[in-house]
């Protein structure tokens, strides 16, 4: 098999066996997750973890085990796309991990961005507003709610002020609330897989503004106050959150179960549009009237 290795490398053997950058962890955490039997390796000899060895990934990638190494503990920042992508498959990694590799590999230059908070666009607000009973809200880059509709704050967040995400110093923040507050935590009949695609979503956003300091001061909030969030940080998993169904235990008005959309905005600044709906008829679909008209 032929290796590919940069040209001008310097590939002296690491000194130590830890990640030390995100690219590196990243690569670490999904190399510990597949098996040798999922990827095709025979095993041999007493292994320390179920997960590949570093010469297996290497091999399965066609990358010497010393470039690997020197990946894997940051000492080399220019990896080829080639590489990466062959890094990719030999991890079996699903779309959105593949998409979150590529964002490591090929950091964007840190710049700095202004310190005014995010703020709706208008327009974004208008469109919100429109949605009527549609519970909907417009979460922030690192998911601050920048502004949600009636239906939106009585779903979600009924027992916060109507007001709350007016005051940019001081609004509600989407994962806090999932992991900090008691109310939002008994609100979702699965909080577990919730939480564990939230944090998910955050590892996706967090390779596009790695350079954002509200992010760093966000994940060390949660990482000190929330062992579960650390925990789920640590594991590096990646997701996309675009689509799907989530289950409610309202205290108003009782269990629902609702469709939700995240319509990300076409700017590219990370703000997206968070939307929930019944199926037609069902018996979520009249709580959720009775949720907007009596409350």
């Amino acid at each position: 098999m032929e290796r590919m290795e940069p040209h001008g490398i310097d590939v002296r053997p690491a000194d130590t066996d830890r990640p030390v950058t995100e690219l590196g962890a990243f690569l670490r955490s999904r190399r510990d997750r597949l098996s040798p039997d999922a990827a095709g390796v025979n095993s041999y000899g007493r292994r320390r973890v179920p997960g590949l060895r570093r010469e297996e990934l290497a091999q399965l990638a066609g990358v010497s085990m010393t470039y690997l190494t020197r990946l894997e503990q940051g000492q080399s920042q220019n990896a080829s796309d080639a590489v990466i992508d062959a890094l990719a498959r030999a991890l079996r990694l699903e779309a959105d991990e593949r998409a979150h590799l590529f964002a490591l590999a090929r950091p964007v230059t840190p710049r700095r961005r202004p310190v005014a908070p995010e703020r709706a666009t208008p327009g974004a607000e208008q469109l919100l507003h429109a949605m009527g009973e549609v519970p909907a809200v417009l979460l922030g880059r690192f998911s601050d709610i920048l502004a949600w509709n009636r239906a939106g704050h009585l779903l979600l967040a009924g027992h916060l002020d109507a007001e709350a995400p007016v005051p940019p110093e001081d609004r509600p923040n989407q994962l806090r609330l999932l992991f900090l507050d008691p109310h939002t935590r008994d609100l979702y009949v699965d909080w577990d897989d919730e939480a564990a695609l939230a944090v998910a979503s955050l590892r996706y956003v967090a390779a596009q503004f790695a350079d954002d300091r509200r992010l760093a001061e966000l994940v060390g909030d949660l990482s000190v106050n929330s062992p579960e969030f650390a925990h789920l940080w640590a594991g590096h998993d990646v997701r996309l959150c675009t689509s799907g169904s989530k289950r409610f235990r309202h205290p108003e008005v009782g269990d629902l179960e609702l469709d939700y959309e995240v319509l990300h905005l076409p700017e590219g600044n990370g703000q997206r549009l968070l939307t929930h709906t019944a199926e037609p008829g069902s018996t979520s679909s009249a709580a959720l009237r009775l949720l907007t008209t009596t409350s």
